[in-house]
């Protein structure tokens, strides 16, 4: 390692030419100030303390939240790229989207050694910092600083083999200190970056859509690779029609194209946009969804990974909440074989991480690299080579679809890498319950088929079991519409593979039609539309309905199936609901001794009138075990068919077909 500190004119010709950028430090604009944890820390360089040996634990402590810092002065920010820092204080770039995620360049590219070139005006030390896989920080080298200056240093990424990072802090002399720009850069000329087709599914977002294109419009280094940005509007509100809309159109050089179809899901928008950036000569499809903000930089970092991993790597983004943007919502996601849902890569990871409370250099798992199955296609970049040798996503509308190309991916050898740095604020999964309602047919179908496709397991390890599982609860719920469009999904996977792209417009509206038949289904916005609460009888000794312990769980368990099926409902119940429910509240083992309950939605918008019925519920638990048993009867021939058929129903030619019959308009 080298470091050396010159005169901008001396400095140069070593930072352009045989030295290509990797990742610019960035500020939050103007409007952002909220989101200022993810750019900058102030304070003392604080990090995991780790046990020195002794009687101790060599786990690293529990994580602490942050300290009272010196104020973060929105004046001092001067640009994206520059910010003052007053005399004798002190910041930080160890943070989420300034911090240099050493262990993925290591891991995943061809880079070896990095420079951090950092320039400056005024008086003060540059100090850099690494850290290890358990989030211990280590001091690399300092420099001080004095007038127009720019400080390099030569680091290496051998020790970075499980995760680390790099950053580097700036303590201001008595003079003040300004930040004017700082890069992470590798050796080698700059050959310029893959150009990318940009790719946005909408359905009746045009706020969010014109937001973003305008955000693009606004960063030009971010538009500069783009050769395209696709606009694929599935919905009613076209945003061509919106307000505003030609405006945005002019400041974005010609590089918008809109495509009208019809409502074919996430599957068939993003489908869509992979689709077209092949045809078009594309290096990249960036998909990304409708209703998020992008972070512009992110754009620019992907490509430069992308670019630079050692075989064609899918490289995504993280989300981070929309409304609460400090909070990260998860650093990676694999699919658990057995299970085959959605898990953590590492149990010390946590969903929902605020880092207003606890920063980057306080959080030890954050620094262990996080290696992925698949990146939500809130925010993802896929070769295009690798489109064209494993095909478009399945047609499967919704859910489970960029999961299940992450895993189809990976079995063709094609890596994916959820990067840190690089991410889009998204509408919050806290305030929505896609398991029941209309996505629980999704839900259930297409798990399912990415089970018979991909699980390693005989039978599908869990899955079909797990399956029944969630039908019984749902029924004990009183979620009629859910179990019935569970079961609709069931007889539809059994059908085979052939028919899926048949579906893929017509299935929303057949499961509409189907829930306006069920109370559970309906929502009333108005709190006055139901009549009020009133229990026959009060709670026994004045509880309510508590959760069965492990000891008693088997006697409720009969109990309360005795009830469910053969107990009547009395009319009083039909009459007026005996409680309101919020939505929080809403667990199975609690609906189940309900004979009628009004219960919120997870949005807050409204709410249904949940009510027993024995009949139908034992209808629906006779259906359900059913298929299940064929579904584990049949699973081999289903296994077989599914992945039999997945070259056919995921090509361009079966897709162009579904295309073509769903196309509405092309506006360039």
């Amino acid at each position: 390692m080298s470091t050396a500190t010159k005169s901008e004119d001396a400095v140069t010709s070593e930072t352009t030419g045989s030295w290509r950028t990797l990742q610019r430090v960035i500020l939050p604009s103007q409007s952002q100030m909220d989101t200022v944890p993810l750019y900058l820390d102030t304070g003392s360089a604080t990090g995991v303390q780790l046990s020195t040996g002794g009687s101790e634990s060599s786990e690293p402590r529990p994580e602490a939240v942050n300290s009272v810092n010196p104020e973060v002065h929105v004046e001092d920010f001067l640009s994206r790229r520059s910010t003052s820092i007053r005399a004798g204080e002190r910041v930080s770039f160890g943070t989420y989207f300034n911090a240099f995620p050493a262990s993925y360049w290591r891991r995943w590219t061809s880079v070896e050694n990095v420079r951090l070139s950092v320039r400056t005006t005024g008086s003060g030390t540059v100090i850099v910092y690494k850290s290890n896989a358990r989030g211990s920080l280590q001091r690399v080298d300092t420099q001080r600083v004095q007038g127009s200056t720019t400080s390099v240093f030569d680091l290496t990424l051998k020790p970075f083999g499980d995760g680390g990072w790099y950053w580097f802090d700036l303590l201001a002399g008595s003079n003040g200190l300004v930040l004017n720009q700082a890069q992470w850069q590798s050796e080698g000329e700059d050959p310029g970056l893959g150009s990318v087709t940009l790719e946005i599914t909408t359905l009746n977002k045009t706020d969010f859509c014109l937001n973003n294109l305008q955000i693009l419009a606004d960063h030009p280094e971010a538009l500069a690779n783009i050769a395209e940005i696709l606009l694929v509007d599935q919905g009613t509100e076209k945003v061509s029609d919106a307000d505003g809309f030609a405006e945005v159109e002019a400041s974005l050089g010609g590089k918008l194209r809109i495509i009208e179809q019809a409502n074919l899901g996430g599957s068939g928008g993003f489908s869509r946009g992979m689709y077209e950036a092949v045809e078009n000569g594309s290096d990249y499809a960036l998909l990304l969804d409708d209703d998020v903000v992008v972070e512009p930089e992110s754009i620019v970092r992907l490509l430069t990974f992308a670019d630079l991993c050692k075989t064609p790597t899918i490289v995504g983004g993280h989300m981070f909440d929309l409304y609460n943007r400090t909070v990260l919502h998860t650093f990676g996601e694999v699919v658990n074989p057995y299970r085959f849902q959605p898990s953590l890569p590492s149990e010390d990871m946590i969903l929902g991480h605020d880092f207003s409370r606890s920063n980057l250099r306080q959080t030890g798992w954050l620094h262990r690299r996080c290696d992925v199955d698949y990146n939500g296609w809130w925010m993802c970049l896929i070769p295009t080579k690798i489109i064209r040798e494993i095909g478009l996503s399945l047609p499967i509308f919704i859910k489970w679809d960029d999961a299940e190309y992450g895993l189809r991916a990976k079995e063709n050898g094609y890596p994916t890498v959820s990067m840190p740095g690089a991410a889009v604020w998204h509408v919050s999964w806290i305030d929505k319950d896609d398991l029941v309602g209309w996505q629980a047919y999704f839900h259930a179908r297409n798990r399912i088929i990415a089970a018979l496709v991909h699980s390693p397991y005989e039978h599908g390890g869990r899955v079909v079991r797990e399956s029944n599982y969630y039908d019984i609860k749902h029924l004990f719920s009183m979620q009629y519409a859910t179990v019935q469009g569970r079961n609709m999904a069931l007889k539809d996977l059994l059908r085979g593979p052939e028919h899926l792209h048949e579906l893929l417009p017509t299935k929303l509206p057949q499961i509409r039609a189907m829930m306006k038949r069920y109370p559970d289904s309906v929502i009333a916005t108005d709190p006055d539309a139901y009549p009020s609460p009133k229990m026959d009888k009060p709670p026994r000794h004045g509880h309510g309905v508590r959760q069965p312990s492990k000891l008693s769980l088997l006697p409720w368990a009969a109990k309360t199936m005795a009830r469910q099926l053969l107990k009547s409902v009395p009319s009083s119940s039909l009459e007026r609901p005996q409680a309101n429910v919020a939505h929080q509240d809403n667990r199975w083992w609690r609906m189940s001794q309900y004979d009628s309950a009004v219960v919120s939605n997870a949005e807050g918008t409204g709410s249904s009138w949940y009510q027993r019925d024995p009949k139908q519920l034992r209808e629906m638990l006779t259906e359900s075990a059913r298929l299940h048993a064929l579904l584990l009867k049949d699973w081999p021939k289903l296994s077989a068919r599914y992945k039999a058929a997945l070259p056919e129903i995921t090509s361009f030619e079966a897709w162009k077909k579904t295309f073509e019959a769903g196309t509405e308009n092309t506006k360039p």
